[in-house]
């Protein structure tokens, strides 16, 4: 008989217990592991910092658009082709990159290189909410009125891309951001005022050489853009902030 001491059944044993536990453990955890991770919390809708939904109404001011099936659509279908065939590859180049950026930069190019807000985080602030604000009234209004983007109402458009949603052409964001941040600057800079909405024109027009809105879009970002400002100027919150911006540039020599 062979010694208990030199039998290894009860190592393999051992052993084997172990490896079963190790087995157990391990399909214990694998659902665990196996879980998919938790779905993102919701972006939070954003709200306006500074009005109440009844302080400015977007259906109250803007006339609704024409229908997609009027012949006012159809003259401004025929004015997007006319405009697109016209268009040089350095106007749409200009379109494409006010396509791309939907700030305060855009109107602020026309002041040049001192106009930088990374020195100015008064004025940074101020777009920033500003910014905040006619995306707000915009997006409001937009999802009110569901006009179809003119690229699907006629698919031989050649836009500047296809990545909006197809009800939202009315009013024009861009123009309602562009129309905003315009007021609001030549308020801080007069001296500059003529420029800066000449600017703001040129900058609503490209979203026509984009292919992306009709001309009652524009007009109603406009309108829209401008009405905000009026009535954020009689926020004290909001005035608050316009001042401290105009202190700061002041200060630069860059705001009289």
């Amino acid at each position: 008989m062979r010694s208990q001491m030199n039998d290894p059944r009860p190592m393999r044993r051992h052993a084997l217990r172990l490896t079963l536990a190790a087995v157990l453990l391990a399909a214990q955890a694998a659902p665990a592991l196996a879980q998919p991770a938790p779905e993102p919390a919701a972006k939070p809708a954003a709200v306006s910092k500074f009005l109440q939904p009844a302080d400015l109404d977007p259906t109250l001011i803007l006339p609704p658009p024409p229908a997609d099936d009027s012949p006012l659509t159809a003259a401004e279908l025929a004015e997007l082709h006319r405009i697109e065939a016209a268009r040089t590859p350095e106007r749409l180049a200009q379109a494409k990159q006010d396509d791309e950026i939907e700030d305060v930069r855009s109107i602020a190019d026309v002041l040049g290189p001192a106009f930088d807000l990374q020195r100015f985080p008064a004025t940074a602030a101020l777009f920033t909410d500003l910014r905040n604000e006619d995306s707000v009234i915009a997006k409001r209004a937009k999802a009110y009125f569901m006009r179809t983007r003119p690229w699907h109402a006629d698919p031989t458009l050649n836009p500047c891309n296809r990545s909006d949603a197809i009800k939202s052409a009315y009013p024009s964001g861009h123009a309602t951001m562009g129309y905003a941040a315009a007021t609001t600057l030549a308020n801080l800079i007069p001296g500059n005022g003529q420029v800066i909405l000449a600017r703001a024109s040129e900058y609503a027009e490209s979203r026509l050489v984009c292919g992306a809105h009709y001309r009652r879009d524009i007009e109603a970002g406009q309108a829209l853009g401008t009405a905000l400002v009026i009535k954020l100027m009689e926020k004290p919150a909001f005035r608050a902030e316009l001042e401290a911006a105009r202190a700061e540039l002041t200060a630069a020599h860059i705001a009289p």
